[in-house]
């Protein structure tokens, strides 16, 4: 297989006048996880307003003693935030076909799982038994394949979304801006763009093939989805396949720059660590373990305190319980990673990870009340 340079854009990807990616790279590159001390982790939890510096300290090996402390200044801002509200939203995918060869992903071009397409009439079938549960928000996720899931598609999915939820996300491959320009007329209102991670070299060996096979294109994603009118944007990277201090660190930077350069932008973080796929064993989170998936969360709040967060049920039910109102502002729940299944009549294509957490809404809505947090379906009001 001929390899080509991931630093190069492909033919018909948009190339947009920003710097931004270059200084996440530079910020990242110059992070050193073993330069901080115990005094740096402590100064940074005495600021009111953290810089990159104090958030560097925040993500150190030096902070992991301080994972209590943290977690009691993360609590203390979601709740001067955001309340008690624990927003809930579930996702739906709608197609599993892709052409990227992602060597940690279940739906990559080379795993034999079923593939599937919902057609319109499908897609409706789901999202009516979904609002039918009382969630006013939902995420449309595809494979990342044009061929089998292009532009217009995704927009007449947006659309039926309209009829029946308040909030309408994305998390499908990376586009133009005149692209999410239409993808928003027609009803979205956010994109999330999972970069996987910051480290380019790393990124090459991961993805071998594809469109997602080159890097700035998909870090300019959420900058490109802003200009195309979007309200909100989510970050994250896949924690545990490279270092997940300095991607940790990469992704809050590139959130903090996109929040100061698009001030109107609603920024939120996502934190998912692998998860095991079909076909691959050997797929699994190694070196980022709970405590350490907290201490990111933790971080990203303190230095963040005004984005949201969501858990998803990657987690086990234990841990997503946990930090829900601790940092974390949204979970879903009665999740299906497969195509299809929310109709009772199980699913069309397989799953692209295996999930932790398996609850149904009313479950999941009666372990917030329990911490005395208050379930929100939704929170925008259309005029």
């Amino acid at each position: 297989m001929e390899k080509t340079n991931h630093m190069e854009y492909m033919e018909g990807m948009e190339v947009i006048d920003s710097d931004i990616m270059e200084q996440i790279i530079d910020a990242m590159e110059h992070y050193d996880d073993m330069a901080y001390s115990k005094e740096d982790v402590m100064a940074a939890l005495k600021k009111e307003r953290l810089t990159q510096k104090d958030f560097g300290a925040l993500l150190s090996t030096a902070a992991a003693p301080f994972l209590e402390e943290m977690a009691k200044r993360a609590k203390l801002e979601t709740a001067k935030h955001f309340g008690n509200s624990v927003y809930l939203f579930t996702p739906l995918y709608i197609s599993n076909y892709c052409e990227n060869y992602c060597v940690y992903c279940g739906f990559n071009c080379h795993n034999q799982i079923r593939r599937a397409k919902l057609d319109l009439e499908g897609i409706e079938k789901e999202m009516a038994a979904i609002a039918k549960t009382g969630l006013e928000e939902i995420l449309i996720l595809t494979g990342e394949s044009r061929k089998m899931s292009d532009v217009t598609y995704i927009g007449e999915a947006c659309k039926i979304a309209r009829k029946y939820f308040k909030m309408v996300g994305l998390e499908v491959y990376p586009m133009n801006v005149d692209e999410y320009a239409y993808l928003h007329q027609c009803g979205a209102d956010f994109v999330t763009v999972f970069q996987e991670t910051y480290d380019s070299d790393k990124y090459e060996t991961l993805h071998l093939s594809g469109h997602k096979r080159v890097f700035p294109y998909r870090v300019n994603a959420q900058e490109r989805a802003l200009k195309g009118g979007m309200r909100g944007v989510a970050f994250a990277a896949l924690l545990g396949l490279s270092d997940f201090r300095k991607d940790a660190f990469a992704t809050g930077i590139h959130a903090y720059l996109i929040q100061k350069k698009y001030p109107h932008a609603e920024i939120s973080f996502s934190c998912p660590r692998l998860r095991p796929i079909i076909n691959n064993d050997k797929i699994s989170p190694k070196d980022v373990h709970e405590r350490e998936l907290l201490q990111v969360m933790c971080a990203y709040r303190i230095f963040m305190p005004y984005a949201g967060m969501t858990i998803s049920t990657r987690e086990r039910a234990g841990f997503r319980d946990h930090v829900i109102g601790l940092a974390a502002t949204k979970i879903s729940a009665g999740v299906s990673t497969g195509i299809g299944g929310h109709q009772g009549e199980g699913e069309q294509g397989d799953d692209q990870f295996e999930i932790a957490d398996t609850r149904n809404l009313e479950e999941v809505v009666s372990a917030i009340k329990e911490q005395g947090l208050q379930p929100v379906m939704n929170d925008y009001v259309f005029l």
